[in-house]
Order: structure tokens, then C-alpha cells, then sequence
């Protein structure tokens, strides 16, 4: 049976668009081979996949704004991209669109000690942040998992977090001012190098919206002096929700360490055998991390040693070097690695209050068993955000659609005992069905209409984060 041709109207269509994207961007800025493109078909939601009309690659924000200006013009959509690890879809292209990426913007503009702030590109990856400012006694706070490769686009995009949140926050409490540019080619700049600009809080309006409203492509970001020291402890537990209770009870005894991490028995299994950092063989595993000088570190430790002997853990180990704070930190930052060994996955994102970890953990449990899917659990235990691993058989037909069912429940759930969906993953395609279970129709509306105002064709990043149907009315208002 003969293929049927390409409509000759939209092969026009698609010529005409990249030679005007090659007319304002250098030779090897644009991609549209589809050998090439295929890179960019999907973000680390591997479930999904679509290769874009094409990919772009600018350099700077005039670079961006003059193919915001072009795809403004020719209705072309656009996706903003950064290093394509978001876990929720939220890079997921369509098929008509064009993948804006900022991985070649991936430069420090400016560097203020006196003023602890650093300008950086969007596409600067969250670890080399740090490494621009730490041999002068800097760094910058949050830190995702994927810290390595994530871009500072991506980690404003979605309001990032990481271990070490509990403390000093994440994205949104870090970030000062950012440089963006909207659908039409307009360049605003928002905030500054300083903490709370008067006015609208439209700085809070940008982090966290998921490439909805525009594209950032410079960020001031706030640095803070190194610690004097820092020690982890690695607490072992026999039941998840005896864990659960602990982190509860040291949030509640007013102690602020700035990393509280769990991992329950099928991830501490799998991070031994792939990082091999020593950990017990236990039901549920914590790492509580405190800074400060010794006596500080000192006092810290022994109140949450005190707390956690309450609880009877089958092992207490507290750091007394360098080389073992290493190994207490490697299984976890090897977590999702070494699952990935083992099974395919789909990791999860929503945040609890502190006091529901035993219910949920236990909940979580019940589920599993129920839906016969292994789930392993490892999160920011101290800020309730939770990150539930999905093991599934990609290969095996129906596992998907089941592992997604067993999923919405989880997510379900943070929001019945007062979480939300998402805590840094963003809602992308994974969760924009589920919006309706914590959003009212008024408080959607609400939200829309604010990308009516920044993106009035509603362009920019199609098809994520609200319900579909939701999104095709308003595209068609």
C-alpha cells in the first residue's frame, strides 16, 4: 500500500519557516535533519516522544528574542529547553513546533562577592554555578539530583529544590533577578541583585511556570558563604514508618539540619550494589546532614541522635571524616542510577506535610501491593517532597498504562492529606490531567489567565500543564 505524500502546503510552510530561522541565527543554530532532531523528541519522561519542525541553539538573548519575534509571526509554537532532564514531560515537544534550547548560553555574566550574587546564562548548569564561585568561599544553594547536568533555565522553570532545600530553599528563595523574553520578541528584566523588588511579585510569577510565559535566558542568583563544616549522620530504621515518625519528631524538636534524605529497602539495596558505600541492611535509611562550627555541629547531633534513639534504629553512624561524609552521600546521589539498573521507572514528584510521612509511606505500601508494581521511595524527606520510584516493565504491554494509574493515586493522595502534585518536577504532560484534584475550575481560570497575558496565542510551551481539553478551548477563544 503506497504511503500518502506529505501535504505540499505544509512542506511550504516549514521550508519558508527555516529559511527565516537560518537568516537570523548563525549556520549551525538550526537543526531540522531528522536524524538530528530525534535528540531533542523527548525530556528524561522517556515514555513520550516527538520530534520537532526543528531545534534552535541561540547564543544570546537578542538571538532568542529575534525567534520568539519569528515564531510570534508565523504562529510557529515553541518549547523552551534546557538540558532536557526534566522527569515530567515539560520539554516534550509537538510536532509543529519548534525546540528553543539554551545549552549554548551557558555563561557567567558577572560575579559580586561584596553583594553575594552571580549572573549567569540559562543554559549554566546548577553544579557549575557552585564551581564558579567555590574557590572563593561561595555557593549556591539549591541542588537538584541531576545537578550535573540541569540548566538554570530549567531549574527556574520548575522551582527546583534538592537535598539541602530544607535549609536554605529552593529556586524561588535563591533567585533574584532573571532576564526574559517574551512570545512577541519583547526583553524584560525582572528583579535585580538585591532581595524583594517593589512592585508585583512577578519574579514569583516566572519561577515555577514551567515555560509558560516566556523564556529565560539570564538569571542573578544569590551565593552564599561556605559553611564553616558540615556533618552527615546515617540512621537505619526497621519499618518506613518508624523513619517517617523520626524526621517528624526532629522537625517538631525545632532543629534545622540542612539535609534530611530517605531511602527505604529495595533503594538502599540497589544504591549498595551500585555505589557500594557500605549502608546497613535495614527496612528504611536516613540521612540528616548539620553545618556549622563544631560545637553547633556538636550540639545538632546530639539532640537528633537523642530523638532518634527514641525510635530504636538498627544503626546510628555519624560521620568523623571527609572520605566517610563521601560514602554516607554516594548511595543517595547515586539513587536514581542504580534504580535505573534494575527496572525501567517513572519517578514521581508531589510534597506532604512532615506529620503525614508514616500515613503515606504506608498508604504508598498498600498501594503497591495492590497494583503488584515495586515502588522504591527516596526523598527530601524534610520537606515532605517525595519522590515514589515506579518499577515497571516497559517492554511488558499495559505495564505503562498501569504504572501511570498506580501514579495518579500517589499523587492523589499527597493531595488528600494537604500536599499538591508537584514539589520540583513541575506538572509538564505527567500531571496536567490531574490538575482538576487540586485546582478548582476558578482557581484554573485564575492561572490562565495570566498566560493570557504573556502569551496571548498561547504559543509557548503547548499542551502542558493544563488539562487538554481546557487548553484547546482557550487556544480556540
Amino acid at each position: 500500500m503506497d504511503m500518502p505524500l506529505p501535504d505540499p502546503s505544509i512542506l511550504s510552510r516549514k521550508a519558508r519557516i527555516l529559511d527565516r530561522l537560518r537568516a537570523i541565527l548563525p549556520h549551525d543554530a538550526v537543526i531540522d535533519a531528522p536524524a538530528e532532531t530525534r535528540a531533542y523528541d523527548c525530556d528524561a519522561l522517556t515514555a513520550y516522544r516527538c520530534q520537532p519542525l526543528a531545534a534552535v541553539l541561540p547564543r544570546t538573548t537578542a538571538e532568542v528574542s529575534a525567534v520568539l519575534r519569528l515564531c510570534h509571526k508565523e504562529g510557529v509554537p515553541v518549547v523552551p529547553r534546557g538540558s532536557g532532564t526534566s522527569l515530567a514531560g515539560g520539554a516534550l515537544p509537538t510536532a509543529d513546533c519548534v525546540v528553543l534550547g539554551v545549552a549554548r548560553m551557558n555563561g557567567v555574566l558577572e560575579t559580586d562577592y561584596a553583594n553575594r550574587f552571580i549572573r549567569v546564562q540559562a543554559g549554566r548548569t546548577n553544579l557549575s554555578v557552585t564551581g564558579a564561585v567555590e574557590a572563593d568561599g561561595f555557593f549556591y544553594a539549591p541542588d537538584p539530583s541531576s545537578q550535573l547536568a540541569c540548566a538554570i533555565g530549567g531549574n527556574i522553570a520548575m522551582n527546583s529544590g534538592g537535598a539541602h532545600c530544607l535549609k536554605y530553599g529552593v529556586t524561588t528563595n535563591n533567585l533574584l533577578g532573571v532576564t526574559i523574553v517574551l512570545m512577541d520578541g519583547s526583553v524584560l528584566q525582572i528583579g535585580g541583585a538585591h532581595l524583594d523588588p517593589g512592585g508585583l511579585d512577578l519574579l514569583g510569577v516566572i519561577c515555577g511556570s514551567e515555560g509558560q510565559l516566556g523564556v529565560v535566558t539570564e538569571a542573578t542568583l544569590r551565593i552564599l558563604p561556605k559553611p564553616e563544616g558540615a556533618r552527615p549522620v546515617l540512621i537505619g530504621f526497621s519499618s518506613n514508618e518508624v523513619a517517617g515518625t523520626c524526621v517528624s519528631d526532629i522537625i517538631k524538636a525545632g532543629v534545622l539540619p540542612v539535609a534530611i534524605e530517605f531511602m527505604d529497602r529495595p533503594c538502599i539495596r540497589a544504591c549498595e550494589a551500585f555505589a557500594k558505600a557500605g549502608y546497613p541492611d535495614c527496612e528504611a535509611l536516613l540521612i540528616v546532614e548539620v553545618e556549622g562550627s563544631d560545637a553547633e555541629i556538636d550540639e545538632q547531633l546530639a539532640l537528633i541522635r537523642a530523638i532518634a534513639l527514641r525510635h530504636d534504629p538498627v544503626e546510628f553512624r555519624e560521620s568523623r571524616s571527609e572520605e566517610e561524609s563521601k560514602r554516607i552521600w554516594l548511595g543517595r546521589k547515586s539513587a536514581f542510577g542504580a534504580m535505573g539498573q534494575i527496572n525501567d521507572y517513572i519517578c514521581l514528584d508531589g510534597t506532604i506535610p512532615v506529620s503525614a510521612l508514616p500515613h503515606v509511606l504506608r498508604r504508598i505500601g498498600e498501594m503497591s501491593r495492590s497494583y503488584g508494581l515495586d515502588v522504591a521511595n527516596v526523598f527530601h524527606a524534610g520537606d515532605g517532597n517525595m519522590h515514589p520510584l515506579i518499577l515497571f516493565d516497559a517492554n511488558k504491554p499495559g505495564d505503562l498504562a498501569l504504572c501511570e494509574a498506580l501514579g495518579a493515586d500517589i499523587l492523589k493522595l499527597c493531595v488528600e492529606v494537604g500536599g499538591c502534585l508537584t514539589g520540583e518536577h513541575g506538572v509538564g504532560v505527567e500531571k496536567r490531567d490531574l490538575m482538576p484534584v487540586q485546582f478548582t475550575p476558578d482557581d484554573m481560570e485564575a492561572q490562565m489567565r495570566v498566560k493570557d497575558v504573556f502569551d496571548p496565542q498561547w504559543l509557548l510551551n503547548p499542551a502542558k500543564v493544563f488539562p487538554l481539553d481546557v487548553t484547546s478551548a482557550r487556544r480556540g477563544a
